[in-house]
């Protein structure tokens, strides 16, 4: 049985398993063999195993990256400091869309900043009654509801 080695965008081979040690074979390396149907890591293959000194433990597993946004580590460790201070943003300066820049939902933001100015604050009274409603939404969530809902699933009203 002979197998065929990828090395970048070349094929090389084909070659007898022995030969193979000779190539710079390493536990990642892709290879292919006839009756296999996609090239694998030779670590994977069992007729190769015995190259790397008997059993290669799999790669390790891919930790999650936190989201970044809004220059903000979106975690559930700081989701009790963010529903407290957004809510207490959203009550006291509501009008002015500060509370959803601290959750990362800029566009609500943005929207309740421009009412409030290009109203000439009359469109503020709307929006800070907006604001003081959704603060005290916020402080009235779990962390855990705050987090699943306006972190991860980006609620942006309400």
């Amino acid at each position: 049985m002979k197998f065929f080695v990828a090395q970048g965008q070349r094929q090389l081979g084909p070659f007898e398993p022995h030969e193979l040690a000779a190539q710079g074979l390493d536990p990642q390396t892709l290879v292919w063999r006839e009756g296999m149907a996609q090239w694998q890591p030779a670590a994977s293959v069992p007729e190769l195993r015995h190259l790397f000194g008997g059993s290669v433990p799999p790669p390790p597993p891919v930790q999650p990256q936190p989201y970044y946004g809004g220059g903000m580590e979106y975690d559930q460790s700081s989701a009790n400091t963010r529903k407290i201070a957004a809510g207490i943003c959203g009550i006291l300066l509501g009008a002015f869309g500060v509370h959803k820049f601290i959750i990362g939902a800029t566009i609500p933001g943005v929207i309740m900043l421009l009412v409030t100015l290009l109203t000439f604050g009359f469109g503020g009274i709307v929006m800070g009654v907006i604001g003081i409603v959704e603060g005290i939404i916020y402080l009235l969530k779990t962390d855990q509801e705050f987090y699943q809902l306006y972190m991860v699933g980006k609620k942006g009203w309400f």
